[in-house]
């Protein structure tokens, strides 16, 4: 029988039957239950115990029975929603496509005018906005780096502002305690105009790391846990172990620890606020035990996040991860097949959530042509998700019929149709022939790429920007604050690289001419 319908669902990659994923879960509430947390926070043990949960107060360890956890699992909601400040950007998943953020909180930034690591600032933050803004892969800015310019007591509000005012997309990133989150939520009232407007519908998104591998949940991001579930703020946590330093040095090790610890974090959101949305969102990298690097570019990230994909599925929840990161210090091969390798493995997953964009060097720093490099990966790992359109007009049996051997389906109706949007068309990968690629310049990807994103900042001013009325309000009440303005960079000069079109020319003869 011939399968005739149109969409086909797409069948997962998965590493694991059902049976090993039942043994993960059984094994994490084990560990819940036998080992327990260490939790820092006394008002977290409070809860959990006000919630079933067993608490010694000699050495603050919390352990949790299985009724409990799997009490507040159904609580989960089984979809998140991140908020943008246009509300056509919001996004709610899972969805078919994955949702693409930017990678975040990198210390420094490869100028792009000199092309030298140096420390980021907010005026570096107010550009991604910008560029991010106008990156149709990316539907969320993780603010991407420090400001090392950020005055005193304005540490994450020199972070949220020049963001939010340079994109219309959801912003996200974390703070270190209540007090700034409640800043940053001031910041959102004056940008919607009025308390009320904006908890209408709150645009500005935050991330916290609540657990320390293994099995310790500190005070302060504890803290920031519970009161954005309290308050109704839109949060995830995210869970970053280290293979062979602070979990097994095996995947199934890592994946019981780290479920258990999303379980716990799980619990602590739920007890806080029931039907508090979230991610089952980490970052899991192995140590090169070599020399004992951080390496959140090895193919076991991409590995794990398959894992992490089938557990999520099991919970019904949606599954996240910080993929196609990359060791390499510059934009070059190894950065390429590390942030190729793992976002495709994910997307086959079924991943719902992708942190990609723009890092190099392990996190470290970020790169703008990287940036414009990685929005493209993420819209060709879109398209491997979209999947294939299974049809009988799609099979073109007639016209394979019609036009039959040595024909040519140029000119065919399908192909004149279909010739714009069948395959992926890339804007920055070169496929021109290599006399053209010579005589235009022979840029590098790179080159190509750093244009556009300096393209898109000689765009002024910024259509996203916001209102010169909501800029005075923040201005009046945060005495201080960063300029958050965006602007090309002086002294950029783009590289040759030719025309953006396609020119198809006739190829020079390569062959070498031998006496008839």
């Amino acid at each position: 029988m011939i399968n005739r319908q149109k969409d086909v669902v797409m069948q997962y990659f998965s590493y694991l039957d059902e049976s090993a994923l039942d043994r993960i879960h059984e094994a994490s509430l084990e560990i819940l239950e036998d080992v327990g947390l260490l939790v820092r926070n006394k008002k977290a043990r409070d809860r959990f115990v006000e919630h079933g949960a067993v608490v010694d107060e000699t050495n603050e360890r919390v352990r949790i029975p299985a009724d409990v956890v799997m009490r507040y699992l159904a609580l989960v909601p089984p979809t998140i929603t991140l908020r943008g400040r246009d509300p056509k950007f919001d996004v709610t998943f899972p969805r078919k496509l994955p949702v693409v953020a930017t990678a975040s909180s990198a210390p420094d930034i490869v100028d792009p005018v000199t092309g030298l690591t140096r420390r980021a600032t907010s005026q570096d933050i107010a550009r991604l906005g910008h560029v991010v803004n106008e990156l149709d892969g990316f539907d969320v800015f993780s603010i991407s780096v420090l400001a090392d310019d950020a005055p005193e007591g304005h540490f994450n509000l020199s972070r949220f502002y020049p963001a939010l005012k340079n994109c219309l997309k959801p912003v996200r990133t974390s703070v270190v305690s209540v007090d700034e989150a409640r800043q940053i939520l001031k910041l959102g009232e004056l940008i919607a105009g009025s308390p009320e407007a904006f908890w209408e519908r709150p645009f500005i998104n935050f991330g916290y790391c609540s657990i320390v591998t293994p099995l310790t949940m500190d005070f302060d991001s504890t803290e920031n846990l519970m009161f954005f579930a309290e308050n109704g703020v839109t949060a995830y946590g995210t869970v970053a172990p280290m293979g062979g330093i602070n979990t097994p040095l095996s995947l199934p090790g890592m994946m019981v620890m780290v479920n258990a610890e999303w379980l716990a974090t799980m619990c602590l959101a739920q007890m806080s606020r029931e039907r508090t949305e979230l991610i089952y969102n980490f970052l899991p990298v192995f140590a090169d035990l070599r020399d004992g690097a951080y390496a959140p570019g090895a193919i076991e990230v991409g590995m794990m996040n398959s894992i992490v994909c089938q557990m999520a599925r099991r919970y019904n929840v949606p599954a996240g991860g910080y993929l196609g990161l990359t060791n390499s210090k510059v934009s070059d091969a190894q950065a390429g097949y590390e942030k190729g390798m793992s976002p495709l493995l994910g997307a086959l997953s079924g991943v719902d959530f992708i942190v990609m964009g723009g890092l190099l060097d392990a996190l470290m720093s970020l790169d703008f042509g990287q940036l414009a490099i990685d929005n493209e990966i993420a819209k060709m790992v879109k398209v491997v998700r979209g999947g294939v359109e299974f049809s009988e007009e799609a099979l073109a049996l007639d016209d394979i019929k019609r036009i039959g051997p040595a024909g040519i389906f140029a000119d065919a109706p399908m192909t004149l149709e279909n010739m714009t949007t069948a395959t992926f068309m890339p804007e920055l990968a070169d496929r021109k022939l290599r006399e053209t690629w010579e005589e235009q310049g022979a840029s590098t990807i790179h080159q190509r790429a750093l244009n556009k994103s300096m393209a898109i900042l000689a765009r002024q001013p910024n259509p996203a920007a916001l209102t010169a009325e909501a800029d005075a309000r923040i201005k009046a009440h945060f005495p201080g604050i960063v300029a958050g303005d965006s602007s090309l960079p002086d002294g950029w000069v783009p590289a040759e690289t030719g025309p953006t079109a396609p020119v198809r020319a006739r190829r020079q003869s390569r062959r070498r001419n031998t006496p008839g």
